[in-house]
């Protein structure tokens, strides 16, 4: 059986993923802007009754993976206070200027993140070079990549997504998301022999996941 992660941009969400089995949250806010940073209070009070790995989002705004010095500091700052409440790992990306894996930045937040494992976000599918960012991502200590096979969504990346399966060979876990439905999931297992999925399982373009959906994804 495939294992879910739900993407949670509230607490209400995550409840619902949790109720519904899946098998791990990845904590977020700022729906409209692909995912920011949760709240430390509404992850505290979620940790609390949740007894599934959270993995936080580390993201300071929407838009590009490129940060600036007061961003990074910012990111490395809530990384640390989040750190505090005994969640499971952290999600963030980080992009140089020229678009490619920043090797130095990832592992300062991956060494203030230890013992927490720490995914590397959908920046992966604006990263240059599908094997050399595989590398450098691993490279840096990533125990999953998070990915639609840079492409726009998981239909469209499919032939890519088996590519860093096979590439990764078991040194990484992709974690396979972007466009990911209870209606599509069979057949992209299928085809690219990934285990872990991600969906925010949100049907009706609302906010909030749905637990049929939820249910749908574990079949």
């Amino acid at each position: 059986m495939s294992k879910i992660e739900i993407a949670c941009f509230n607490p209400e969400s995550a409840m619902i993923a949790f109720e519904n089995g899946a098998d791990r949250i990845e904590l977020c806010d700022g729906l409209s802007e692909g995912g920011t940073t949760p709240n430390f209070e509404t992850t505290k009070q979620l940790r609390e009754k949740i007894n599934i790995p959270i993995f936080v989002m580390i993201r300071p705004r929407g838009g590009d993976f490129t940060y600036s010095d007061a961003e990074f500091e910012q990111m490395k700052e809530e990384l640390v206070q989040l750190k505090s409440l005994r969640i499971d790992g952290f999600v963030f990306g980080i992009l140089d200027e020229n678009e490619e894996v920043n090797i130095e930045q990832n592992k300062e937040l991956i060494k203030l993140a230890k013992p927490y494992q720490c995914t590397f976000h959908r920046a992966f599918d604006r990263a240059k070079g599908l094997e050399s960012s595989l590398e450098k991502v691993i490279d840096c200590g990533f125990k999953t990549i998070l990915t639609s096979g840079q492409k726009p969504n998981v239909s469209e990346g499919k032939e890519n997504l088996k590519k860093l399966v096979e590439l990764s060979n078991g040194r990484i876990e992709i974690l396979v998301g972007g466009g990911l439905r209870s209606t599509n999931i069979q057949e992209i297992r299928e085809y690219t022999q990934a285990q872990y999925f991600h969906s925010s399982a949100i049907t009706d373009g609302g906010s909030f996941a749905n637990a049929d959906e939820v249910i749908a994804l574990k079949k």
